[in-house]
């Protein structure tokens, strides 16, 4: 009974059980059945995952500590390595034109050989054996090239450093074959300047060079294989001229070889000048030139045209001259040499740094200063003294005999007697004396800067009673006042303030600043012209100027420089013959402008030694004229 009832119990039971849903199970279920489902789950599937997951961390740690401590070192020279790198794509420099769009400057394609410090390796083993290599393909000394390598073998530098500048392009497609073996070394393209017709024009243009150690410090932005103007316009137009550089932007590896390009940054080239000089007038004026210094057996010269309705210079010579080529091809130490030794300083800017006495062509300042102070009228007629001033026992002689003359004759016959007058005083004309004498000076720009648009230039001299005690430890006596009033004793002038001086006559007696670039032209298109500036004008008067002028144009008719009269075009002009030195050699001048009426050109001649004025400075003037005026077209 007992057995047929705990039977029925189960009969039940699983009869229940039957019956009920799962959830209904799972909800009812006791701890100990609960305990009988989950158990099996757990111990399939999530000990399993535990401890998988466990070993993959594991796992993972020890790869981190594998990569950073044992490697570290290792990966971290490959990731600095494998960057993106900016290769520099130079800017071209800007031409320079002259007036009429003719090429005075280009550039040609040239290639360096560069040290990429970042890239040289710092085993000294391996840098002696790269600068071996590297010193067989250059033809340079093995130790120089090591040494560089080694003085920028710990420098983290992308900068290029130059180690041999206009390589041959033989010897660039070796170094770019061997690039493997060669770490640190590279090729950087860029461009040389070639100068056409180089002496001629090289006082004006100057040069361009790399970039000095010495330079960096005043100039930002440069690099080491930069070049940058030395002299000239070269250097004072160097803003314009330069341009801004590009990049090409790629990803290297640890060796510095590139993988894939990046992007490229466009250069921006440099701004193109158009000068002010006249370049088939600078060529007929330096050949003109060269001819009377053959006949006259001397070398040195110099001449300045000038517009005198706006002060742009024509043209600028100075003889003896240089190749500015050599300078931009790297000037060998043999040719500098040469140059620097040559008595007759070919490197010396003649035109606005040689300081001269200029004699007789300043006699129009003089005379217009005395006409303006009310000195003398232009109807006050001084006599010729028979050729000698005396005052006591000093006497001051004439180049010539002399009569009495007004302003108009004594500017065209050169009347020294008629300036010591008017300039010291004499019987019973009082005399301008130094003072008044050094302001109608400085109102044409003598014994001061003109400002002209390269540097070097003198301010010459024009003296007083206060620098005489200074200097020379002497009061002024009137025989200072007339050496002064010819152009003699202290006073000092350049070729460009004497060419100056004539513009401001020839013009109504306006003084420009002179400059010789008109226009600068833009990458972008944008021309900047350069206007006229004025330095001083509205000081004499008119009418008085006239006089000046007409007896400038009677120096032709009937003066010191008749050979003149029978060109083309009416000229005025001056003679002048400065005595310099102590053995009575003298300078030859000749200032001019034509035409007479509408001055297009004022002009100033100097051969050094050359004797008088007339005899080698005029023959220059009406050959030019001759060729500017009529061959010429």
């Amino acid at each position: 009974m007992n057995i047929g009832i705990m039977t029925k119990r189960r009969y039940i039971v699983s009869k229940n059980t039957s019956g009920m849903e799962i959830e209904d199970y799972v909800l009812s279920a006791t701890e100990k059945e609960a305990a009988r489902m989950e158990k099996p789950l757990e111990k399939k599937w999530f000990d399993f995952l535990w401890w998988f997951l466990l070993l993959f961390v594991f796992l993972l740690g020890l790869r981190v500590i594998f990569l950073t401590v044992v490697k570290g070192a290792y990966y971290k020279d490959v990731s600095d390595g494998n960057s993106i790198r900016s290769i520099v794509i130079k800017a071209p420099r800007g031409r320079i034109f002259d007036r009429s769009g003719k090429s005075l400057v280009n550039n040609v394609p040239s290639m360096d050989a560069v040290i990429i410090p970042v890239d040289v390796p710092r085993d000294s083993v391996k840098t002696k054996e790269i600068a071996g290599k590297v010193a067989f393909i250059l033809n340079m000394n093995e130790a120089d090239v090591w040494t560089k390598l080694e003085s920028n073998n710990t420098s983290k530098s992308l900068n290029p450093v130059l180690l041999k500048e206009n390589i041959q392009q033989d010897q660039a497609l070796t170094i770019l074959e061997k690039a493997n073996t060669l770490a640190g070394i590279s090729i950087e393209k860029t461009a040389i300047r070639d100068y056409v017709d180089g002496p001629i024009f090289s006082h004006i243009l100057g040069y361009d060079g790399k970039i000095e150690q010495k330079e960096l410090a005043q100039n930002q932005g440069y690099l080491l294989t930069d070049y940058i103007g030395k002299q000239g316009i070269e250097k004072s137009y160097e803003k314009y001229l330069r341009g801004v550089h590009g990049a090409d932007q790629v990803e290297v590896d640890s060796m510095g070889n590139t993988k894939r390009e990046v992007g490229i940054i466009n250069p921006k080239p440099g701004s193109d000048l158009i000068m002010s000089i006249d370049g088939d007038l600078q060529k007929k004026l330096y050949d003109s030139i060269t001819g009377i210094l053959q006949k006259t057996g001397t070398s040195t010269a110099s001449a300045v045209a000038i517009d005198p309705r706006n002060g742009q210079v024509l043209a600028m010579v100075n003889l003896p001259s240089y190749d500015n080529n050599l300078f931009a091809n790297k000037i060998s130490g043999n040719d500098y040499a040469s140059l620097i030794n040559n008595p007759d300083k070919p490197l010396f800017n003649r035109a606005i740094a040689g300081e001269y006495p200029p004699g007789s062509t300043i006699k129009p300042a003089i005379a217009l200063a005395a006409l303006s102070e009310g000195v003398i009228d232009q109807s006050t007629i001084i006599d010729g003294l028979g050729g000698t001033l005396r005052i006591g026992s000093y006497s001051f002689g004439d180049w010539k005999t002399h009569g009495p003359s007004d302003v108009r004759i004594a500017i065209a016959e050169s009347n020294d007697i008629f300036f010591y007058t008017i300039g010291g005083g004499y019987g019973n004309i009082q005399g301008l004396g130094m003072n008044r004498m050094k302001k109608w000076y400085n109102l044409f720009g003598f014994g001061l800067a003109s400002g002209i648009d390269i540097g070097g230039e003198s301010e010459g001299l024009i003296p007083d009673e206060k620098w005489k005690m200074d200097n020379i430890k002497e009061k002024w006596s009137v025989g200072n006042s007339y050496h002064a009033a010819i152009g003699q004793g202290f006073v000092s002038a350049t070729p460009l303030q004497i060419a100056n001086f004539t513009a401001a006559i020839a013009n109504g007696g306006t003084l420009y600043k002179p400059h010789l670039v008109s226009q600068i032209k833009k990458g972008t298109g944008e021309i900047i012209d350069i206007d006229p500036e004025i330095l001083s004008a509205n000081f004499a008067a008119p009418e008085l100027l006239s006089v000046v002028r007409e007896g400038m144009r009677k120096t032709i008719l009937s003066g010191t420089a008749q050979p003149l009269k029978d060109l083309p075009i009416e000229v005025a002009g001056k003679t002048g013959t400065a005595q310099f030195g102590t053995e009575d050699k003298t300078h030859a001048w000749f200032i001019s402008f034509a035409p007479y009426e509408n001055p297009e050109i004022a002009m100033a001649v100097l051969v050094e030694g050359g004797g008088e004025g007339h005899s080698s400075s005029v023959p220059v003037t009406k050959e030019v004229y001759q060729w500017y005026f009529g061959d010429r077209n």
